[in-house]
């Protein structure tokens, strides 16, 4: 009887075989790609993720959901975020632009010699799974500080809202956002990735393993990590957790949708003081209109508009301070002290902006 191993090797080999070789020969770009096997193996992973978010936590949404809506016409969009991103802009990213980029920086395959942990820590080489788990903790860690830049600095929330904007959050929803953001988070992402001495495959690797636990803790179900003892919500984002952090504004208590950064680790929330629990579930999205007329919108204008914001706001270096801004006349950025945070927003019965 086959293995499992065996049998994952067997399909990394028919994919690459198949599908990968001959799609870089037509486009003449094998050598700057990269392994065949590994953009066959990430492709695998991503067809691997689709079946999981489709055919488990899609179906606990309808068994257990934390919101219940007439219809899911919203969660449409999500849906095609996720086919394009895993299907093809993630593979395409990941192997056509920043494993070029690490092999301009000295990384990557072309390096004969050991890099980062490997390098400082030779123990490290023996021990390729200790390797990744120190380096995981690593990433998350940086992932949290960066989340939380994304909240406070204006021209990066014009960038982020759009990923907030969703009143039907779902396992969809983790890949709805704007492009450009998604790309400066990458190299980000990457460039911590090279310093520790992570090969750009096993980046990308890192990338749909984390996406999959990120689709799991945004799905519209109402299961509590915390049963499963110290080891869950305390140390883990789970669906309740994270639905905190995509909440509607509260008028009453301004503040207290800026909770509940992390990405896959908690524990960093725990830490930094920006954990919340227990508080009820609140409905999700944005306050603000300008950002909330996302929802009107197909992926393609939702993009354009996303990019209207930041321009707005980046070519406004007056409005640079850390805070929550709303979007006003020609998507200049308004603080809430300026905006006033008791102005209803048109549309949400909310004040100027949310989460």
């Amino acid at each position: 009887m086959l293995s499992l191993p065996l049998l994952w090797s067997d399909a990394i080999s028919w994919t690459s075989g198949h599908l990968v070789v001959p799609a870089l020969a037509l486009l003449h770009i094998g050598e700057a790609a990269g392994d065949p096997r590994e953009i066959a193996e990430a492709l695998l992973i991503a067809a691997l993720q689709l079946f999981i978010i489709a055919g488990i936590f899609r179906p606990l949404e309808s068994l257990l959901p934390a919101e219940r809506w007439e219809d899911r016409r919203l969660t449409t969009v999500d849906r095609h975020y996720t086919l394009l991103m895993l299907l093809g802009l993630f593979p395409l990213f990941s192997f056509l632009v920043l494993m070029p980029f690490a092999h301009l920086l000295g990384g990557g395959p072309a390096s004969a010699e050991p890099s980062g942990l490997r390098h400082w820590f030779p123990w490290f080489e023996q021990h390729p799974v200790a390797m990744f788990l120190v380096y995981y903790v690593v990433y998350d860690c940086f992932y949290y500080w960066m989340h939380r830049a994304q909240h406070a600095i204006p021209w990066w929330w014009a960038l982020h809202s759009m990923h907030h904007s969703q009143r039907q959050m779902s396992c969809w929803s983790n890949d709805r956002g704007s492009y450009l953001d998604g790309v400066l988070q990458s190299f980000l992402l990457a460039g911590v990735g090279l310093v520790l001495g992570v090969e750009p495959s096993e980046f990308a690797l890192l990338g749909l393993v984390s996406e999959l636990v990120q689709n799991f803790s945004h799905a519209n179900v109402r299961l509590r990590l915390g049963r499963l003892g110290w080891i869950g919500e305390r140390l883990l984002v789970g669906p309740r957790f994270h639905r905190l952090h995509h909440m509607l504004r509260d008028p009453q208590r301004p503040t207290l949708h800026n909770c509940n950064f992390g990405q896959v680790l908690s524990v960093w929330d725990c830490l930094f003081g920006t954990a919340l629990y227990g508080a009820p579930l609140r409905p999700t999205g944005v306050s603000d209109p300008v950002v909330d007329a996302d929802n009107g919108r197909g992926l393609v204008a939702m993009q354009w508009h996303t990019l209207k914001r930041f321009w707005g706001a980046f070519r406004r270096p007056a409005g640079w301070r850390l805070g929550d801004v709303s979007f006003g006349p020609g998507y200049a950025p308004l603080h809430d002290d300026a905006a006033g945070a008791s102005t209803p927003a048109a549309g949400r019965g909310e004040s100027a902006r949310a989460n």
